[in-house]
């Protein structure tokens, strides 16, 4: 490994040794920030909370590209026992944002010296990503009015793919995020004397029941959702009716009709059966994320990055869409640009899920991440 790729791997293991949490990002902007500032380049800090934004101008040009990373850290105590664990109890750079982090301050640094390109790099390095506010934050503190973007990119690792190799699509790549609380209540009793109560179990798991004909039998075929139900909890006991119950959970899908459609009958489905039961239902039903939408022209232009990177073998051109959610949707719905996954290896550390105690970012993938960041500006931005 060459001193650069050292000092590369020296930052990422810094951060993740001190991790934190969405909007608490202080030290690690700062670390941005001080970084930034010694590559020569203009600095702005405070944008959304504790997001950062370098600006490197060259040439004449007027051209201008958007790179994004997340920067936030996930509630978790860290399973791992390597000297760059984190030192921050109960939380942990379980997501790969302390790679992705290093990964565009590599680029950074690389393109600070270039003298290849003519037009005007933004590093965009956005905070609370995992909470999905984030990126709606720097975008109401003026992110595209202050810093002038024809696309925006952005990128994420993904264990279980080979180290160093690239997915993405055009079109949707990640879904929608929704959560939803129903509450029930109805008359609670003892348990010998069911006649004398509206026992609310009866009502949830009718529900419950019914919510998975939303996709089997509401959505096209041609379409896909999910709908999950994760937790139900009730203040019954062991010889008590309860008088409430709460079913909490999550759907997805990869478009805005699905979305409204699951709302839609979720609401039909809940009340109208409490109505048959003569209890009060009430949905309450949230939107986290939005659809992930890669514009053609721009995903090609990631495709022809990724390729000249490591070649074409090692690039998969139309990937799946993805199950998980990703707040930058929320900036590839205000400009064009792409989002794409590199491979953080299928072993050990490294291949382990996302959001599990024993992940971390590989740091054999950091030159490979850089490398495609400065070739996709080379190709955008080319003198």
């Amino acid at each position: 490994m060459d001193k650069l790729n050292e000092n590369w791997v020296g930052w990422r293991r810094d951060i993740h040794r001190h991790p934190e949490l969405g909007f608490g990002e202080a030290r690690t902007s700062a670390v941005i920030a001080e970084r930034l500032e010694s590559f020569g380049i203009e600095t702005h800090t405070g944008i959304g909370g504790t997001g950062v934004v370098g600006v490197l101008r060259r040439g004449s040009g007027a051209r201008t590209v958007g790179l994004r990373a997340d920067i936030d850290a996930l509630p978790i105590q860290e399973a791992n026992e390597f000297d760059h664990r984190s030192d921050n109890d109960g939380k942990f750079h379980g997501c790969g944002h302390d790679g992705h982090t290093a990964m565009l301050l590599a680029a950074a640094e690389t393109l600070s010296a270039a003298e290849s390109i003519d037009g005007t790099v933004n590093f965009i390095f956005q905070p609370n990503e995992e909470n999905g506010l984030g990126a709606l934050a720097m975008m109401d503190d003026g992110l595209f009015e202050r810093f002038e973007m024809d696309a925006v990119y952005g990128m994420h690792n993904m264990p279980g793919i080979p180290a160093g190799h690239f997915a993405v699509r055009k079109g949707p790549m990640m879904t929608f995020e929704d959560n939803f609380v129903i509450s029930i209540r109805g008359l609670g009793g003892h348990a010998s004397m069911p006649n004398r109560t509206r026992d609310p179990v009866i009502v949830a798991a009718e529900i419950i029941s019914a919510l998975q004909t939303i996709v089997a039998r509401s959505l096209n075929p041609m379409d896909s959702g999910v709908v999950s139900v994760t937790e139900v909890h009730t203040d019954g006991a062991r010889n008590v009716i309860p008088s409430n119950v709460t079913i909490k959970g999550d759907t997805r899908g990869l478009s805005d009709h699905v979305q409204a459609l699951i709302e839609k009958r979720m609401r039909e489905i809940a009340v109208n059966i409490g109505k048959a039961h003569n209890v009060d239902v009430t949905l309450d039903y949230s939107h986290e994320f939005i659809v992930l939408n890669n514009t053609d022209d721009e995903t090609e232009v990631a495709i022809r990055a990724a390729v000249d990177t490591v070649g074409e073998d090692r690039v998969v051109p139309d990937c799946e869409p993805a199950a998980c959610s990703e707040d930058f949707a929320q900036m590839l719905r205000a400009k064009p640009g792409c989002y794409l996954l590199i491979g953080n290896g299928t072993d050990g550390h490294h291949g382990r899920p996302l959001h599990n105690p024993g992940y971390d970012f590989n740091d054999e993938v950091l030159a490979t991440g850089a490398a495609y960041w400065v070739r996709l500006v080379e190709n955008v931005l080319r003198a």
